[in-house]
């Protein structure tokens, strides 16, 4: 039986007069994987970085496991609860003075204040055998490929045991072949795992390659929703502009950042 992870439920922002997000409805739950695209700057990454709390909602309500978290940001429950999702950043986010090893060891020490070295080790060397990394503990990320970086960070937000995992744009600035390699590793690890996972992308192939629902976004709005296949089908002018690299037509003077 499927749970609910994480539920938004009417969600606006606005930065002064710009409408970023409008009326957001999505759910995520326990085993499934959400693609959330849409052109760039149309409010993806406004909605990845309200769910962990960076920034809260005008209206609306967000829940983290059944519990609402917008305005409980120094509720230690609420806290304990963020730390159960893992997140991947658009440019990895590695840290350059790190190896890969510390970089990966970097939650465990400083967010969960885990201090036996062995179970640090041990569980860095489980999450790199997962990401088909192995062995790299002493590599530093000047000595990576950009497909080698997105794994590692990959790596990062697993090793903590998330049960959801938020990917920014896990494709960009990678290369068909390492773009798909990557589809393919979070795939696999998300349905292992069972993970909730939520991936911005304006990448059409990881979309229909990796997710159950897909849901497009413009103008801060959700303007279709449904699975692959209903995607590969659909008529909707939204779903074939975007499909063809088509810009969709602006209504009034809304602009999103």
């Amino acid at each position: 039986m499927k749970t609910r992870l994480l539920e938004a439920a009417d969600i606006e922002k606005s930065f002064g007069e710009n409408a970023v997000l409008r009326g957001i409805d999505l759910s995520l739950s326990t085993g499934e994987i959400l693609s959330l695209m849409g052109p760039s700057g149309c409010g993806k990454t406004t909605v990845l970085r309200m769910v962990v709390g960076l920034i809260k909602p005008d209206r609306g309500q967000i829940f983290l496991f059944g519990k609402k978290i917008e305005g409980s940001e120094d509720d230690e429950s609420v806290i304990e609860l963020k730390k159960r999702i893992g997140i991947v950043f658009q440019g990895g986010a590695l840290f350059d003075s790190l190896n890969v090893g510390e970089n990966i060891a970097f939650p465990l020490r400083y967010c969960l204040g885990l201090l036996d070295e062995e179970e640090i080790g041990k569980r860095v060397s489980d999450v790199l055998e997962q990401v088909e990394l192995p062995g790299t503990e002493s590599l530093m990320p000047a000595e990576l490929s950009g497909g080698m970086k997105k794994r590692i960070a990959i790596a990062r937000a697993l090793v903590h045991e998330p049960d959801i995992l938020l990917l920014d744009e896990p494709t960009t600035g990678l290369d068909p072949q390492t773009a798909r390699h990557i589809d393919r590793l979070v795939s696999e690890i998300g349905k292992r795992r069972k993970l909730g996972i939520l991936a911005v992308t304006h990448d059409l192939v990881t979309a229909i390659g990796i997710s159950d629902t897909i849901l497009l976004m413009d103008q801060g709005k959700i303007t279709w929703r449904g699975t692959p296949e209903e995607w590969k089908t659909s008529e909707d002018e939204n779903v074939r502009r975007f499909a063809n690299g088509l810009r969709p037509v602006r209504e009034g003077r809304t602009v999103c950042p």
